[in-house]
C-alpha cells in the first residue's frame, strides 16, 4: 500500500500539468453576443407605455453593439498575425526547455517513486517537442530554397 502512495505522489505532478491544460481550454470570457440578444429579447417583451427604460435599455445595447464592433476592429490585424504565426521559434524554444528540464530531471534522486513515471513523461515531451521543432524547421528551410529558387 505505501508503494502506491508513493506512485500516486509522483504522478501528481503529472496530473496537475494535465489537469491545467484541459481547464485553461475551457476558460472563456462572458458572452457579449448572447446577453446582446437577451437584451433585445427583454426589450421586445417590455410594455410600450415603459418608454424611459425602453430607451435606457436601447443605449445600452446599442452601446454594447459599438464596443463589439470596436473590438473586432481593433483586434483583427493582431488575429491575422496570430493566424499567419507558424511557430518556429516557440517550437524550438519548447524543445530546448523540455530537454533541460529533462536533464536537470536526471539529477534527481533515482530512488523516488516518482522519477521513473516523471522522466517517461519528460522523455515523451521531449520527442513530441523535437518533432515540432523539426517540422518548422524543416519547412523553414524549404520555404528558404523556393524564394531562392
Amino acid at each position: 500500500m505505501p508503494a502506491l502512495v508513493d506512485l500516486a505522489v509522483g504522478i501528481a505532478p503529472i496530473a496537475g500539468g494535465l489537469a491545467l491544460g484541459a481547464a485553461a481550454g475551457y476558460l472563456k470570457g462572458p458572452d457579449v453576443r448572447k446577453t446582446i440578444k437577451q437584451d433585445m429579447e427583454l426589450l421586445d417583451r417590455m410594455p410600450p407605455e415603459a418608454v424611459e427604460r425602453r430607451a435606457a435599455l436601447q443605449r445600452s445595447i446599442d452601446g454594447r453593439i459599438d464596443d463589439l464592433v470596436a473590438t473586432v476592429n481593433r483586434y483583427r490585424p493582431l488575429r491575422r498575425a496570430a493566424a499567419s504565426y507558424r511557430g518556429g521559434l516557440r517550437d524550438i524554444l519548447l524543445f530546448i526547455c523540455a530537454i533541460l528540464f529533462t536533464v536537470v530531471w536526471w539529477s534527481v534522486d533515482h530512488q523516488k517513486s516518482s522519477w521513473l513515471p516523471m522522466f517517461v513523461v519528460l522523455v515523451v515531451i521531449s520527442v513530441w517537442a523535437a518533432s515540432y521543432a523539426f517540422s518548422g524547421l524543416l519547412r523553414s528551410l524549404l520555404t528558404y530554397r523556393r524564394m531562392r529558387d
